[in-house]
């Protein structure tokens, strides 16, 4: 029952089209880790259209490994070994990837590389999984990482992942932490994925500090919905914000509004 409450009040606050090309930020910091909103998207893209297997997911992962989303997603009973055997999860390891020497055309090379790989990816689906296509890369920082800071070259291959969404009408999800750029200006890579971005999901500790059975707040902007409402003309006249509460369990996440929790 939990777990439908909170998906449910989670979908709809991202008013989300899932047969609708989109880009999801997910921007989380230290205290609020939004790993577990990659999870639930996850699962929701791979339950998307399962009875007729018109679905896929290609997963970036740079931040863990295939154990770790297999052991989680099981708990919430979504079997990622089943979904690749059946060709509707392609799983890319990229924990050990790099693009670094010092060299423009190596780094630039090796996320080009990488690029090349996913459109094979998709390619080489099935024609019926091809409707539904998600793309998800859980730790965009990581790029900045491999690349030895390319910032430019980081971008580049976001925005290519960006035409997919075009191209093939996919949806694609990534995660970024707002909290490792504190100490600088709002760099161009968080200020480029948020304009890309239909959809911005933050998590945020609570105002009043720490609390016991609440473990932060979700901030979800459908920038789609809002720019739409902006071009009609109708400014603040409605809420965009569903500003709600979290609590992450074993196998689930508790979604409420504030205050509705004693």
């Amino acid at each position: 029952m939990d777990h439908q409450l909170s998906s449910t009040l989670l979908d709809e606050a991202l008013a989300l089209d899932w047969t609708q090309p989109r880009v999801i930020l997910i921007e989380d910091c230290v205290e609020t880790n939004g790993a577990f909103l990659l999870h639930h998207l996850l699962k929701r893209s791979l339950a998307l259209h399962a009875s007729t297997s018109t679905s896929a997911v290609i997963f970036l992962a740079l931040s863990q490994s295939f154990s770790h989303y297999d052991r989680i997603l099981r708990k919430m009973g979504c079997n990622l070994i089943a979904q690749k055997d059946n060709k509707r999860f392609v799983f890319f390891n990229l924990l050990t990837l790099e693009c670094s020497g010092g060299e423009e055309g190596k780094t630039s090379g090796g996320l080009s590389s990488l690029y090349g790989e996913i459109q094979k990816a998709i390619t080489a689906l099935h024609e019926e999984n091809r409707k539904n296509i998600t793309i998800m890369i859980d730790d965009i920082s990581l790029l900045e990482v491999v690349t030895n800071g390319s910032t430019n070259h980081v971008l580049d291959f976001l925005h290519y992942c960006h035409t997919l969404t075009l191209e093939f009408g996919c949806l694609l999800v990534t995660v970024n932490h707002e909290d490792i750029y504190s100490s600088m200006e709002r760099p161009a890579l968080l200020l480029q994925m948020e304009y890309l971005a239909d959809i911005l999901i933050k998590t945020e500790p609570l105002a009043t500090g720490l609390a016991t059975d609440v473990h932060g707040q979700i901030l979800p902007n459908n920038l789609t919905v809002m720019n739409k409402r902006n071009c009609e003309g109708q400014g603040n006249s409605r809420n965009r914000t569903h500003n709600f509460h979290f609590k992450v369990k074993e196998n689930t996440v508790d979604c409420f509004y504030p205050g509705t929790r004693t």
